[in-house]
């Protein structure tokens, strides 16, 4: 494809990234035509490229969030190395880093630093839970997130809290980073000024915690734990059927209740009954509303419930493990997987889930460790010789 075409096309992202939150974000402007040139640690590379082996010897975190950019191998604590950053900045658009709390600091990659030395270059920091306050040089994990902002706590079932099942504190942080670029770059072009992006995983996590939060601060007690039952809307859950799997559904109004009763269980007086006559009242008798839909699930086969349950206009489904995922027929039907290079191989992705009219989004390699050093280091005017010493002295 001809990245040109891109809406980000002409934009140079420079990112000193690692683990998931920051190549998440870079990742997706290079999707939008981006160059990203990854800053990587000479021999080993982005530590995530070894959480594991499972994508033909490769980390399915690195395969995900690492397409379609460039790596250059650069040992920062180096001033040669560092020169060499800086000359890439020279020519820098945006500048992501989400290194170890001060780290960035200390290698004089701060944001006033930069916005120094660099006018027109956009600084975008992610870090764990913010660059000032007490937990500001506190590591910072994506579980650990999940615990500090309360999320584990409404995950699971009643007797035991669970780990959401993605890196949710990572994937909220490099949206908001994301954005905030996006953002940043629009507010440059139209005003001339470079605002600096700040995004923590704590405070991005916290965003998605907003409902329970009012819950709790206004009702008095927070949402239970419930597995795949919704904490504050019933019934809204799984159910099992005869055959043993479990099918969702979700009631979502008070026309909706009214025709569930009436069609699908069979009682249309339970409309009017005082255990159930709105949102909260269901709530609130959940577990006599639970035995009677059980009950009605127990008398049938899992597709014959899905089928009366769409007929009559309810939301369902059954429920997916991830193979059942991938062979979803709505992806399958509209095109949405695409082959993408890995060194050795290649693997099936998913497209950008936005779609830009008349524009494909680019799908480009997965770079290995430090593929891209020589033409990068050619382009900046080092020649052949050069290269080869800053190699020896393991520079990159």
């Amino acid at each position: 494809m001809d990245v040109r075409k891109l809406p980000l096309s002409g934009v140079t992202v420079v990112s000193v990234e690692q683990a998931v939150a920051a190549p998440y974000a870079t990742r997706q402007l290079a999707d939008l035509g981006a160059r990203v040139i990854k800053v990587e640690r000479p021999g080993e590379g982005d530590f995530a490229r070894r959480y594991d082996t499972t994508v033909h010897g490769h980390s399915s975190y690195f395969v995900w969030i690492n397409r379609s950019k460039e790596s250059l191998t650069l040992d920062l604590k180096d001033p040669r190395g560092r020169d060499i950053l800086h000359r890439l900045l020279d020519d820098a658009d945006v500048f992501v880093q989400n290194l170890a709390p001060g780290a960035a600091d200390r290698l004089g990659l701060g944001t006033d630093t930069l916005t120094h030395r660099y006018p027109r270059l956009i600084p975008c920091t992610i870090s764990g839970y913010g660059t000032s306050g007490p937990w500001a040089d506190r590591k910072a994990y994506d579980l650990l997130m999940q615990c500090q902002t309360g999320l584990v706590s409404l995950t699971g079932t009643a007797d035991e809290s669970a780990r959401t099942g993605i890196s949710v504190a990572d994937i909220a942080a490099g949206m908001y980073a994301y954005s905030g670029v996006l953002t940043a770059l629009y507010t440059r072009a139209t005003t001339g000024t470079a605002h600096p992006v700040e995004v923590s995983l704590f405070e991005a996590l916290a965003e998605w915690m907003g409902q329970p939060a009012y819950y709790t601060r206004y009702g008095g007690s927070q949402p239970p734990r419930l597995g795949t039952q919704h904490a504050t809307i019933a019934p809204y859950g799984t159910y099992r059927a005869a055959d043993g799997r479990e099918v969702l559904f979700s009631i979502q109004n008070e026309r909706e209740w009214a025709v569930l009763c009436a069609e699908f269980l069979g009682r249309p007086d339970l409309t009017d009954d005082p255990r159930f006559a709105t949102g909260s009242d269901r709530v609130t008798h959940r577990e006599e509303l639970n035995a009677i839909i059980a009950e009605r699930f127990a008398r049938d086969g899992s597709e014959e419930l899905l089928k009366d349950l769409e007929a009559m206009g309810i939301a369902c489904a059954g429920v997916n493990d991830v193979a059942g995922f991938l062979d979803h027929p709505v992806l399958a039907a509209r095109d949405r997987w695409r082959e993408v290079a890995v060194p050795g191989a290649t693997v099936s992705a998913l497209l950008p889930p936005a779609d830009l009219a008349g524009l494909s989004a680019r799908m480009d390699p997965v770079p290995a460790v430090g593929e891209h050093t020589e033409a990068i280091l050619t382009e900046l005017g080092h020649g052949p010789e050069e290269i080869e010493a800053l190699r020896a002295d393991s520079v990159v």
